[in-house]
C-alpha cells in the first residue's frame, strides 16, 4: 500500500490500525535518528490530562493524580507526563506496579516533587523501600486502590503495547479492583464488558471521578485483536502514539479506549499493511453506483429477496423497501402469499416471482429450525435449494451472484461456500454457528469472526455497535457509524436489504466473462447476471459489505438526528478538535425510519 500524498496519509492515520510489531518497526528509524519520541508522547499525554481536568472543572493546582507506572517505556511516558503535571501544581503519586521504573522518567518525576508508592517487595527503585512482608504488600496494594479511587485523574501507564496475553500479578489485581475483573476460567455468562451509557446522562453535570487516561493503550486489552478476556482498566480517554493499534478499532476493546487522541510521529506508512481498517465516508461512497445516461433498471442492479415468512411477514417488507431505497434498479420478491401481498402494498414497484437477479438476500424473518431439523417452511425449502448452488462442491458456485445470508437461513448454509456469500450473524447467531458460548464471541469477536470465515469460506459480517467484516480482502474492516438508537427490532432486516442492493451494484466490477448457471430448478430464477461473470472480486465483496453497514449507520443517524456513533476517528494531537460525538443526542427510531433516511444517507455519501 503506497501512501502518495498528505491527504491519503492522514486518511490512513485516522482509519487504519497497525499491529504492535509493525509499530515498533516504524519507530525504529526515528529512534535511530534520535527523535525524542518519549518526550513527544509525554508532552501529549500531559496536555490531554490537563484538558481532561479542565473539562471536569478541576483546577490543576487542586488536582490529585495517580499514575500507575509499569517498568517499561510505557511507564516512562507516564512518568514524564506526570512530572509535567506536578510542575504545574498537581499532587501526583506514582504507583510502581513492577520492580523498576524508567530511569530518566523516574528522575524527572522525583525532581518535580512527585511521590512514589512501591507495590512489589522485590522492587529495586532508588530511594524507595523494598523487601517488605507479604502483609505489608497487601496493605500497600489497598492503599494504592484507595488513592486511585480518591483521585481526580488516574493515568494508566502499566503495560502499553508490550504485553502479550492477559494481565498478571499486581497489574491484574489493580485492574480487577479499579477497572474490570477477568472472566471466569470457563468464560461463562457474566464476562465483564464495557457497559456505559452510549449517550451522556443529562441529569447530572458532574463528571464521574476519577477520570482515567490510558497511555498508548488501556492496560489489559488485546492490543492486536481487540479482545477483553482478562482484567483491564477501561479508559475515558486514550492518548495513542504513532499510529492506531487494532484495539482502537476492533470491538470490544475499542469501547474500553474511550475518546482517542492520536500523536502523529510521522511514521512512513508505505508498504505497511494495516491489521484492520475502519470504514470511511469515502470508501463507503465508492460502493454506490452512480446512475448513467444509458442506464435501464436492469443495469442499475436487480436484487432478489427470499425473506419474510408466514410467521414473520414484516421482514419481507423491511428488506424489500430497504433494497429499493438503496439505489437498486429493481427488486424481485419470492415468498408466501401473505408476505407477497404486504410487499406489494408497501412497495408496488416490487416484482413478484423468479427472474434475472444480480444479488440475493435471504433468511431475514425466516424461522430457523429451532432444534427441529424436520421443520417444514416454504421459505426454508426455497432458500436451501438456492444455497445448494453455492457449495464449493458444485462447479457453478464461483459464478453464482453475491448473496446475503441472514438470520433463519444461517443454519441452511453448505459446509463451504465462496466469498461472495455474505453471512450477517449477530453475536448469538455466530456462537450457535461455531458451537461456542455467546460470551466467548462477545469478548473475542474478531477471533470468532475470523474462525467463521476460515471454516465456511463466507465473508462474515458480525453485527454490533462496531460491525466487523472478515473476508478475503487485504484486511478486516470495521464499521461503527450507527447510533445506539439503531438497536431496535427490524434493524438487521434493513441492513440485509441494503447489503443485497449494494452487492447488486458490483456488476461492473465482475472479473471475467462466462454465463452463470440457471438456478430455476431451485425455484428461484436465474442465478447470475447477464455479462457472463466468471468470478467475483472477494476483496470488493468484503468492502461492499462493510460499506452497507456504514450506510445503514449513517441512515440511522439521520433518522434519529443523533451525532452519537459506535466508533469515530481519533483526534490528531495539535489539530483543531472536532465537535463531540454527543453534540446531538437524537431521538428513538424504528426500522422504517431508517429506510426512509437511506436516500438522504446516500446523498450525504456521494455529495
Amino acid at each position: 500500500m503506497d501512501v502518495r500524498n498528505d491527504s491519503e496519509r492522514r486518511g490512513m492515520l485516522l482509519h487504519a490500525a497497525y499491529r504492535a510489531a509493525d509499530v515498533r518497526e516504524m519507530e525504529r528509524p526515528l529512534l535511530d535518528d534520535d527523535v525524542p519520541l518519549m518526550r513527544m508522547a509525554a508532552n501529549a499525554a500531559a496536555h490531554v490530562a490537563a484538558r481532561m481536568l479542565d473539562d471536569a472543572g478541576v483546577d490543576i493546582e487542586d488536582a490529585s493524580v495517580t499514575l500507575l507506572a509499569g517498568a517499561g517505556d510505557n511507564g516512562g511516558d507516564g512518568l514524564f507526563a506526570a512530572a509535567a503535571l506536578a510542575d504545574e501544581g498537581a499532587t501526583v503519586t506514582a504507583v510502581a506496579t513492577g520492580r523498576s521504573l524508567h530511569d530518566a522518567g523516574f528522575a524527572a518525576f522525583v525532581h518535580a516533587g512527585g511521590k512514589v508508592l512501591v507495590l512489589d517487595p522485590a522492587a529495586e527503585i532508588p530511594g524507595c523501600a523494598s523487601g517488605f512482608t507479604p502483609g505489608e504488600a497487601g496493605e500497600r496494594l489497598e492503599t494504592a486502590v484507595r488513592l486511585a479511587r480518591r483521585s481526580h485523574l488516574v493515568i494508566d501507564a502499566m503495560t502499553g503495547i508490550g504485553l502479550a496475553g492477559d494481565l498478571r500479578g499486581v497489574p491484574a489485581t489493580l485492574a480487577a479492583s479499579l477497572g474490570m475483573p477477568a472472566a471466569g476460567p470457563d468464560r461463562g455468562d457474566g464476562s465483564p464488558l464495557p457497559d456505559r451509557p452510549a449517550l451522556p446522562d443529562r441529569a447530572s453535570d458532574d463528571a464521574d471521578l476519577p477520570l482515567v487516561l490510558a497511555v498508548d493503550t488501556p492496560s489489559g486489552v488485546g492490543v492486536d485483536d481487540g479482545a477483553l478476556t482478562g482484567a483491564y482498566i477501561p479508559a475515558d480517554e486514550t492518548v495513542m502514539f504513532g499510529a492506531m493499534k487494532p484495539c482502537a478499532v476492533l470491538p470490544p476493546a475499542t469501547f474500553a479506549c474511550g475518546r482517542i487522541t492520536l500523536v502523529d510521529f510521522g511514521f512512513d506508512l508505505d508498504g505497511v499493511e494495516p491489521a484492520a481498517e475502519a470504514m470511511s465516508h469515502d470508501l463507503a461512497a465508492a460502493a454506490v453506483r452512480l446512475p448513467r445516461v444509458m442506464d435501464a433498471k436492469y443495469s442499475r442492479g436487480v436484487v432478489g429477496l427470499a425473506t419474510g415468512s408466514a410467521r414473520y411477514p414484516g421482514a419481507a417488507v423491511l428488506t424489500t423497501r430497504a433494497a429499493a431505497r438503496t439505489n437498486a434498479g429493481m427488486v424481485r420478491y419470492l415468498g408466501p402469499e401473505r408476505a407477497q401481498d404486504m410487499v406489494l402494498a408497501a412497495l408496488p414497484e416490487a416484482v413478484i416471482g423468479k427472474g434475472h437477479v444480480q444479488s440475493w438476500t435471504v433468511g431475514s424473518g425466516v424461522p430457523d429450525n429451532d432444534g427441529d431439523p424436520e421443520l417444514k417452511d416454504i421459505q426454508r425449502q426455497t432458500i436451501a435449494a438456492l444455497l445448494a448452488h453455492y457449495s464449493t462442491d458444485e462447479d457453478g458456485s464461483r459464478v453464482m451472484p453475491p448473496i446475503v445470508v441472514d438470520a433463519g437461513a444461517l443454519d441452511l448454509m453448505p459446509d463451504h461456500v465462496p466469498p461472495q456469500v455474505v453471512i450477517t450473524p449477530h453475536e448469538g447467531e455466530l456462537a450457535r454457528l461455531l458451537g461456542v458460548s455467546r460470551t466467548q464471541v462477545e469478548t473475542e469477536p474478531f477471533r470468532y469472526a475470523t474462525e467463521a470465515h476460515e471454516r465456511t469460506g463466507a465473508t462474515v459480517l458480525l453485527k454490533g455497535a462496531a460491525t466487523i467484516v472478515v473476508g478475503d480482502g487485504e484486511h478486516p474492516m470495521v464499521s461503527g457509524a450507527a447510533p445506539a438508537w439503531l438497536a431496535t427490532a427490524g434493524a438487521g432486516d434493513v441492513l440485509a436489504g441494503i447489503a443485497g442492493a449494494l452487492l447488486a451494484q458490483m456488476d461492473d466490477d465482475l472479473d471475467g466473462v462466462s454465463a452463470g448457471p440457471d438456478a430455476s430448478d431451485a425455484g428461484v430464477g436465474e442465478g447470475a447476471a447477464d455479462g457472463d461473470a466468471l468470478a467475483y472480486d472477494a476483496a470488493l465483496v468484503a468492502d461492499t459489505a462493510a460499506a452497507a453497514a456504514y450506510l445503514h449507520g449513517v441512515a440511522a443517524g439521520i433518522a434519529s438526528e443523533s451525532g452519537q456513533c459506535g466508533w469515530q476517528p481519533p483526534e490528531l494531537f495539535g489539530m483543531t478538535s472536532r465537535p463531540s460525538r454527543f453534540d446531538a443526542l437524537g431521538r428513538p427510531i424504528v426500522a422504517s425510519d431508517v429506510i426512509a433516511a437511506i436516500p438522504d444517507a446516500i446523498a450525504d455519501l456521494i455529495g
